[in-house]
């Protein structure tokens, strides 16, 4: 029964997928031809299983041809992942045992010729008995095999696109790319084009990025964004955009909990930007952060820190030596650790998972460490870009940012971290080492800070079982940064 099509290009089908009608701004256009093309192992199976199980959910009639798979195979997947196929019509169509007689070979016509016929007329049969809302096709690379050259296969999509849209059907066509390299037939018919990509990576799990190649008549978010295939089915995380949330905010200080460090800051940290603590290892650097969401606890606010080193037992312990109530944070939800695995993360599910935190009312954010962060996705490129982006969403949401990074040396001013991230940062504060009275002792300054004026002076910082402390100026000494200081006044109580 031929149907009038949908003309509204504004009413909208879910994927199942949440990240991926994030993408597409809304879902899948009704009663329209959507080609989802990627190479064996991609997940094109388990995105249309997700599309096609939403209908079912739905109330809808749904229907998955395969010219593949077997229907055993397609249950063996949704078990996979916990997924029940209750209320998906599955109809194969797959060549008969027959073709292995030789007896049964064709002598006067094309076998292609005879099985395009069979086979579109059993497709075209199912679909009017069913009379289904969503189809998937899997997969037209075993179409294009069975066309005889480019232009019936072409003129054959272009009628299968007619008689779905007839129907009121929104389906989904499913190309492996392995009948051959670069067709773009199939492209310039369809009414969008998803294109799913599987990357090797040197060491770690395997990288998988989506693209949306067109969408006809709709502003769909532009470029990669990354997914992964879990227990469950595709998660995909969109690109972030901070200028999508751009907002004004009025600036407020945020408390370090130490009197003598709210006075080297101008009074404190604005709420909405972010810090940068840099110094050589064992300095200080994670235990200053801790400081910040020690104060932030028991204010009674949210927090969350991103470890890519310390394990997040050894943190808490270290916490509970220092006097910092960030275990009860954790026992009682305010604080949430999260350990990241070294390369088994993709930068879209790392903002992903950070944003998450800042919308679920996080109001500091740590990342231990910038060079953690960099060294767990070795193949990532334009990793500040992806950093800058998200501070910039961070910072509209009035969080407060804490980054670390460590410094290659130990003493000295010539120290550098693997990523310049002064130019992401507002501020600045950078520990040091130096020498005095034959110990080694460290110094705290602030080399930068947008919000407000700051002191300019260097600084003792001790760290003992009641946590952080911050001495009297350290006037009496000369070339601190270099951490081999010249002694200009006698030692007294500004030493100490």
């Amino acid at each position: 029964m031929i149907l009038p099509q949908n003309a509204n290009s504004n009413s909208f089908l879910s994927t199942g997928v949440a990240g991926l009608d994030d993408v597409l701004r809304g879902g899948l256009t009704r009663d329209r031809l959507f080609l989802i093309e990627g190479s064996p192992g991609a997940g094109k199976t388990t995105l249309a299983l997700q599309f096609l199980m939403e209908g079912a959910r739905q109330g809808e009639p749904v229907l998955y041809i395969t010219l593949s798979e077997t229907s055993v195979e397609l249950q063996a997947v949704a078990q996979a992942h916990g997924w029940s196929l209750e209320g998906i019509s599955i109809h194969e169509v797959l060549p008969s045992e027959s073709i292995l007689n030789p007896d049964e070979q064709y002598s006067i016509f094309a076998p292609s010729d005879v099985e395009m016929g069979t086979t579109t007329k059993e497709i075209l049969s199912v679909v009017e008995r069913l009379k289904p809302t969503r189809v998937v096709l899997d997969s037209l690379s075993e179409l294009q095999l069975l066309a005889s050259n480019p232009l019936v296969y072409r003129r054959q999509v272009l009628a299968f696109k007619q008689f779905f849209a007839s129907r009121a059907c929104t389906t989904l066509f499913l190309d492996d790319r392995t009948a051959s390299d670069g067709d773009l037939q199939v492209r310039s018919i369809a009414h969008g084009v998803i294109s799913l990509e599987r990357m090797a990576t040197d060491y770690g799990g395997t990288r998988r990025r989506l693209e949306i190649i067109k969408y006809r008549g709709i502003a769909f978010r532009e470029g990669l964004h990354d997914y992964k295939i879990q227990y469950g089915g595709l998660l995909v995380f969109p690109r972030l955009i901070a200028a999508e949330t751009r907002e004004s905010l009025v600036p407020v200080q945020f408390s370090s909990g130490i009197a003598e460090l709210d006075q080297m800051l101008g009074g404190g940290i604005e709420e909405g930007s972010s810090t940068l603590i840099a110094g050589p290892p064992g300095v200080g650097k994670s235990t200053l952060a801790a400081q910040f969401i020690d104060s932030c606890l028991k204010r009674g606010l949210q927090s969350s820190l991103f470890l890519f080193e310390e394990s997040t037992s050894n943190l808490l312990n270290r916490a509970d030596s220092l006097g910092f109530s960030l275990r009860a944070g954790v026992q009682d939800g305010r604080m949430n650790v999260h350990q990241i695995d070294p390369a088994q993360l993709t930068p879209g599910e790392f903002v992903h998972l950070v944003c998450r935190a800042a919308d679920a009312g996080a109001k500091v954010v740590v990342i231990d460490s910038l060079n953690g962060f960099m060294q767990s996705m070795p193949n990532e490129k334009l990793l500040a870009i992806h950093m800058h982006e998200l501070l910039t969403y961070l910072g509209q949401r009035g969080v407060v940012t804490i980054l670390i990074g460590v410094q290659q040396g130990m003493l000295g001013s010539n120290m550098s971290t693997s990523m310049d991230a002064t130019y992401l940062s507002d501020n600045v504060l950078l520990l040091r080492y130096f020498e005095s009275q034959g110990e080694v002792q460290q110094a705290l300054s602030v080399f930068k800070k947008r919000g407000s004026a700051h002191e300019r002076t260097i600084r003792r910082m001790t760290i003992s079982s009641q946590g952080v402390h911050i001495g009297p100026v350290l006037k009496q000494f000369h070339g601190i940064l270099t951490g081999v200081p010249k002694l200009t006044a006698p030692i007294g109580t500004g030493s100490q």
